[in-house]
């Protein structure tokens, strides 16, 4: 039987499920905030940028899994962090980001990769001067990605380069601006002297940007 102190929290026993909920920068913004101590929404809202709505959204989705906590006050609802190590869970992530971000910039320097900015791309697209390379996952690809893009996932590239127009300029990308597979990438096409450069801000960025995206059918 559940327990009244923990009747708003998912049953969540794998990993994965405390992947899908922490998958959000807001959620981890919002974490990252009450990480410093208890906050009302209002208060929060200042913190974040986040509308109301949308952070009382995430909170309540953070509550139901257990990373946060809440209380009365008077007429204010006081959010904080919930109980277990989920500090040192945050550290770790941002650890792995500080990692990520150390990788792409030595990548960058040592191979000389140029990035491509989201509106010079969609210019490019729009001329059909530009071949768009997705090196992510076959299943990630076909649930978003830009329009026109050619998918060959990273492991993939070097058996498959024959697939890619020899005279025209290519642009990478993969998840977000500090995944290193479109660094790769451009770093092996640029050996095969084909013109490369990386989408600064990945899918991630162009999607959040409102850009069109396709999906496979």
């Amino acid at each position: 039987m559940v327990s009244m102190k923990n009747a708003d929290t998912e049953l969540l026993t794998t990993p994965a499920d405390f992947a899908r909920i922490l998958g959000s920068p807001p959620r981890l913004l919002l974490l990252d905030h009450l990480g410093q101590g208890e906050y009302a929404v209002e208060q929060l809202v200042d913190l974040s940028g986040l509308s109301v709505a949308n952070a009382s959204q995430h909170l309540q989705q953070l509550r139901k899994a257990g990373f946060v906590q809440a209380r009365r006050d008077g007429k204010r609802v006081l959010y904080r962090l919930g109980s277990g190590p989920i500090v040192p869970l945050l550290d770790a992530l941002t650890l792995y980001a500080q990692h990520q971000r150390s990788e792409l910039q030595a990548l960058s320097r040592g191979d000389h990769v140029e990035a491509i900015a989201r509106d010079e791309l969609l210019q490019r697209i729009r001329e059909s001067s530009i071949t768009v390379l997705d090196v992510r996952p076959a299943q990630e690809f076909a649930a978003g990605h830009v329009p026109g893009a050619i998918n060959i996932p990273a492991e993939e590239l070097q058996r498959r380069l024959a697939e890619l127009p020899p005279d025209q300029d290519i642009a990478a990308y993969c998840r977000g601006p500090y995944c290193v597979l479109s660094v790769q990438a451009v770093a092996a096409l640029r050996q095969h002297g084909l013109p490369a450069r990386r989408l600064d801000s990945g899918f991630d960025g162009w999607l959040a940007s409102g850009l069109p995206v396709a999906q496979q059918v």
